[in-house]
């Protein structure tokens, strides 16, 4: 499936490949979500199966399904292509907090082996952001002495924190976020089973991040959303609506769409400061600082979900006109 949304960006990868201009190391630099990591594993792909053959002539990135370097990749076995990633802790699902030097330094065995099936190969880090200082020193050895062939995919969410010394030996390419129209399409592709008003909340929530927006696919985000939208706008005198959303994401049994409200709940807050000035604004302001402190902190600290949930919500019905308002 084509890759949408970064038509520069492949276009620019492309004309290098093609005119023997490829550089070594590529920077891929913007926000989480927007699709870095799947332009890498398309681009290596691609690059891979083209070099090894039958060339492939297909537009952007595709590559033919049937084509025998497409299947060793989809299947996690082409030997001439390395992802690094944080891994999974032992006996838990929890990711390590970084890519360690072990990792990095298993890439050494590239400069004293040879490809397997063309003269190229590929190293995917996804995402720089994650390595430990000793195995970014590590991985500058490599970008100042890459193995012959090698195409390296640097993944960052924040390239103003890398050293120096590795930013200046790759070549930047940085990616935006998607417009409403390509995330619509983007999600539409990935979850045709789902209605058309839970694709717009996606769309929304994603904020141009597909994969941020995948993350709360399955939870009903466009009621959530209707609900958070009810408080803002009418607020709760009763304490009916507040009462029955802690009702609704109080148990463990709806841990992710409990999760997805300790999101949505400042965010929402964020966009109703930036339609504020003055008095009203400093209050919004104010809101939104502690319902990020809440969303932050209440999973880390066990915080009851009903009582997390209802404060939360008080602090969105705050915000309605005077006519509507909360009881505290």
């Amino acid at each position: 499936m084509a890759l949408i949304g970064h038509d520069g960006q492949i276009a620019t990868f492309r004309d290098a490949a093609q005119s023997d201009r490829l550089h070594h190391a590529w920077l891929l630099a913007g926000p989480e979500g927007v699709g870095k990591a799947s332009f890498a594993m398309r681009a290596a792909t691609w690059l891979l199966a083209d070099a090894a053959g039958p060339r492939v002539y297909l537009p952007g990135f595709d590559v033919p399904e049937t084509h025998p370097i497409a299947n060793f990749v989809a299947q996690g076995s082409h030997p001439d292509l390395r992802v690094l990633t944080r891994l999974v802790r032992d006996k838990s699902d929890d990711l390590a907090r970084s890519i360690s030097i072990d990792q990095v330094r298993g890439l050494q065995s590239l400069s004293s082996t040879t490809p397997s099936f063309s003269h190229r190969r590929v190293v995917i880090i996804d995402a720089i952001d994650d390595l430990e200082r000793p195995a970014a020193n590590a991985l500058l050895k490599n970008l100042e002495e890459p193995p012959s062939g090698t195409t390296f995919f640097l993944i960052s969410h924040a390239a103003g924190r890398l050293l120096p010394t590795i930013r200046s030996r790759c070549r930047l390419l940085r990616f935006g976020r998607l417009s409403t129209s390509a995330m619509t399409t983007v999600l539409q592709r990935e979850l045709p089973d789902e209605p058309l008003d839970e694709i717009a909340a996606l769309a929304r929530v994603g904020e141009g991040a597909p994969g941020r927006a995948l993350r709360f696919a399955g939870l009903d985000i466009a009621a959530l959303d209707q609900a958070i939208d009810r408080l803002v706008g009418e607020g709760d005198p009763t304490n009916k609506l507040r009462s029955a959303l802690a009702k609704q994401l109080g148990t463990k049994a709806v841990q992710a769409r409990y999760e997805a409200f300790l999101e949505r709940a400042p965010a929402r807050i964020a966009a109703e400061a930036r339609s504020r000035s003055g008095a009203p604004l400093q209050k919004a302001i104010d809101l939104w600082e502690e319902a990020r402190r809440i969303g932050e902190s209440a999973v880390h600290l066990s915080m009851d979900q009903q009582t997390t949930v209802f404060e939360l919500a008080t602090m969105l019905a705050r915000l309605a006109p005077a006519t509507g308002g909360a009881k505290a």
